[in-house]
């Protein structure tokens, strides 16, 4: 039977999910945009804290929304009105990761079985963000299981408007050996960015876009042929499926030994300005989408 613990530390409020045998659990910490700070899938350590790495500079397991990865000197332009967003990258001139990060998530319902523990978490916009002037509801729900973690987004657009969106998931994984990791992916063409990061285009892509990890130093960006990313680590395997039409990856490597980031997005760098993945949701409407991670044990 799956169990839940509520409880605050150094002023954080956390909402934990695990079974009782201690094999599995979810840490989530509510008041930093309901991110999952930590994840143990049957005795293996996926996700662990980022510390000492300040939260502000690597935004682990951020969900991203209403635009993933950075807006342009936070300009962007809808229905012929012209957007200015609070530009928060540190040594660029970039608005970066969207608005709900560092936002106080409620709990809306949880559930435990036998087989899983869940809970649901709930984000409520006033439409007064500067540079999204827009209501909504964000709903975040994670699922835990023995066999990995199910994360589903779902918003609702509460405005008389509508509104432009993207949404990713910023999860960094941790290896017992970087080095020796392995990514696994379909993809024709990667991100072309400028020296901001800032997506200018496509690059076609010859041959496989899978490789091995080694002493690369990420921070790239691909549109994936598909809707799943394998991550071989020496102590176990990892699929990551997505529910949405439109795919894109995002994979960087932090400062910190034997971690990496691979983001599960639905569209790009600027989308808002370059339309790449961009989505529109009219009022009254609701838009969903999920990110699975399945996890298998390596045997020594």
């Amino acid at each position: 039977m799956y169990k839940k613990l509520t409880y605050k530390k150094k002023g954080l409020e956390y909402f934990e999910l695990l079974d009782k045998q201690g094999h599995s659990s979810a840490r989530i910490c509510l008041n930093q945009g309901g991110n999952l700070e930590e994840l143990i899938v049957n005795d293996i350590q996926v996700i662990e804290t980022m510390s000492p790495l300040a939260y502000e500079d690597v935004y682990p397991s951020s969900i991203l929304f209403p635009f993933v990865n950075r807006v342009k000197g936070g300009v962007y332009k809808f229905k012929n009105k012209h957007y200015q967003l609070n530009c928060n990258e540190n040594g660029r001139n970039n608005a970066i990761h969207g608005l709900v990060y560092n936002q106080k998530f409620e709990v809306e319902n949880s559930e435990m079985t036998s087989d899983f523990g869940s809970v649901t978490l709930r984000y409520k916009s006033d439409g007064k963000s500067q540079g999204f002037p827009f209501k909504y509801v964000l709903y975040l729900t994670y699922k835990l299981s023995n066999t990995g973690l199910l994360v589903t987004v779902k918003i609702i657009n509460k405005d008389s408007n509508s509104f432009p969106f993207t949404v990713g998931w910023h999860p960094y994984f941790l290896s017992s050996d970087l080095y020796n990791s392995y990514l696994k992916f379909k993809s024709s063409k990667k991100i072309q960015l400028d020296d901001q990061l800032i997506a200018i285009g496509l690059l076609n892509i010859e041959g496989d876009a899978s490789f091995h990890v080694e002493n690369k130093k990420l921070d790239d960006g691909y549109v994936l042929d598909g809707n799943s990313i394998e991550f071989s680590a020496p102590n176990y395997n990892m699929i990551i499926q997505f529910s949405s039409q439109e795919n894109f990856l995002q994979l960087y490597t932090p400062k910190k030994q034997n971690t990496i980031a691979i983001e599960p997005m639905t569209g790009v760098s600027d989308s808002l300005n370059n339309k790449i993945g961009l989505q529109i949701l009219n009022p009254g409407k609701e838009y969903q989408v999920s990110w699975s991670i399945e996890i298998e044990k390596k045997s020594n």
